[in-house]
């Protein structure tokens, strides 16, 4: 109770800028709950067993093993797989890159709020001190209140600049952890895509022919 009545006394005392200040630091809350939870899923959905099994399959021409191991679950890496496989008799490259695009597209969701929050949030409380010292200077010609008014105007500069900063910092540490997380999903799937092609045309050169399998897959569905 005594750290409520504090937090609602320092957000009074920090001014109408503690407002838009207040609201970027809920939306901040909310991206990070929400990119925590989906990497959290992410982490949980990949099966790395799954993908050796499917590599193995792969390299041996066992496509039907490899498309079996990709129905199962909700592995990205087994689902960009079945989507090259399905797609062999076009461009099996092609359509697993196309697939991995999305999943990155997914790992970057929102992000740009954060970095437009870690911008934005010190740039906030650089107003509320530019408002406090104004309201600080123009009390000056008013001798009796003089110095109550100068000092309340600092304290509220002071505190909506801290704010600020605070929300700015507290962002862009999970900030650059996701975008490096980002950057290893990214170079998974490159190293995944490729090494699947090195394996088909391993596959396909001991006689093994993914291109009818392919077709055989959109003739089922």
């Amino acid at each position: 109770m005594l750290i409520a009545n504090i937090v609602l006394k320092t957000f009074h005392e920090g001014g109408w800028i503690m407002w838009p200040v207040a609201a970027t630091f809920f939306l901040a809350v909310c991206v990070l709950l929400e990119r925590t939870y989906w990497w959290i899923t992410l982490k949980r959905s990949i099966r790395p067993a799954a993908q050796e099994k499917a590599r193995e399959a792969l390299g041996t021409g066992d496509f039907n093993t490899a498309w079996q191991l990709g129905q199962q679950g909700e592995d990205p890496f087994l689902h960009n797989l079945n989507e090259g496989i399905s797609h062999a008799h076009t461009s099996m490259l092609a359509a697993m890159h196309l697939h991995a695009t999305k999943w990155i597209e997914r790992s970057e969701a929102r992000m740009w709020v954060l970095g437009t929050i870690i911008t934005l949030a010190p740039l906030l409380g650089l107003l509320g001190t530019v408002v406090g010292l104004m309201g600080s200077f123009a009390s000056l010609g008013d001798e009796a209140l003089g110095v109550t008014k100068v000092t309340g105007g600092i304290a509220e500069a002071l505190i909506a600049t801290a704010c600020g900063l605070a929300i700015a910092i507290g962002c862009l540490l999970p900030y650059n952890f996701f975008r490096k997380r980002v950057s290893t999903f990214r170079h998974s799937f490159e190293t995944w895509i490729n090494h699947a092609e090195l394996l088909v045309q391993s596959a396909k050169a001991h006689g093994h022919d993914l291109e009818t399998f392919a077709v055989e897959r959109h003739l089922k569905r």
